[in-house]
């Protein structure tokens, strides 16, 4: 695959938090002060100058997705230091093999990427419906882990729950990963996130549910999402956020930014039981 040169522009809109002034900008105390955490008026206010980038990267960016400051230097990363119990590194083993790569707009020079994961034994595999937004053609590609590269059925696209189900051939063989039972999701539980970010697939990332029920605007739809501290980059859209069982608990899908800089710790993933609504819904439909 063609590496795209260029940083691509931070894209997305504003997280909306409760604690926003009505201008929607962050409160500072001080005099003069328009920056440093001594500033803050109370606590939990960093929400409010946070944006909310979607994962996936069109052209213009690095090949597999980067978000870069607004100056053009590439922003630091943040890696989890939550501990990894052994019980994840047997979810890892499971769960690689079923995540693939998602290319939109050519396997030679896609222009834009992100992740998916194969839900059952007919090939369907779920990504998200931004990914595909940002193509510049209707063709797509899915690139499995042994590298073999198929092309992919859009089977249905959902863009309210920014979600969207592709198949690919009976002979791909992907294996389908199990999905955790509705409502099973506990804050402070070991996960893994699983994709393919700033283009490099099959990366493993380790952190715990932060947060549930954590409410997230993206476009012009409010997404109720999980929120995980596990380290998820551009390229890592569509990806699946599971848990110490292997089961996918949600579908990774944005990040929360400061001043447009990478990953900071703060994700976001829509939940199991939308995912698995919209898609019964999108398979029933298209077969």
């Amino acid at each position: 695959m063609a590496v795209q040169t260029g940083l691509g522009e931070p894209r997305g809109p504003w997280f909306v938090s409760p604690e926003l002034d009505p201008d929607g900008r962050a409160r500072w105390d001080g005099p003069g002060s328009d920056r440093g955490p001594s500033g803050w008026r109370g606590r939990g206010r960093l929400l409010a100058g946070l944006a909310v980038v979607a994962l996936s990267t069109a052209s213009g960016a690095v090949a597999g997705g980067v978000v870069a400051s607004r100056d053009g230097a590439p922003g630091p990363s943040a890696a989890s230091a939550a501990p990894v119990p052994a019980e994840l590194v047997t979810a890892a083993g499971k769960t690689v093999p079923g995540v693939v790569s998602v290319l939109v707009g050519g396997a030679d020079r896609a222009s834009a990427t992100g992740s998916g994961f194969a839900v059952d034994d007919q090939q369907h595999i779920i990504t998200n419906d931004h990914i595909l937004a940002k193509g510049r053609d209707g063709s797509v590609t899915v690139e499995l882990p042994d590298g073999r590269r198929f092309a992919a059925e859009v089977v249905g696209r959902e863009s309210r729950s920014d979600l969207a189900v592709l198949r690919v051939p009976p002979s791909a063989g992907l294996a389908a990963l199990p999905l955790a039972k509705p409502g099973s999701t506990r804050v402070g539980e070991p996960v893994l996130a699983v994709g393919s970010p700033l283009g490099l697939p099959g990366t493993v990332t380790a952190g715990i549910v932060s947060a549930l029920d954590r409410q997230v605007r993206l476009g012009d739809n409010r997404h109720t999402a999980v929120q995980t501290d596990a380290s998820i980059n551009p390229g890592n859209s569509g990806g699946p956020l599971v848990n110490a069982r292997g089961e996918v608990i949600g579908v990774n899908t944005a990040i929360a930014t400061i001043d447009g800089n990478g990953s900071i710790g703060i994700g976001f993933a829509i939940p199991i039981e939308q995912v698995q609504q919209t898609a019964d819904t999108i398979i029933g439909k298209g077969g």
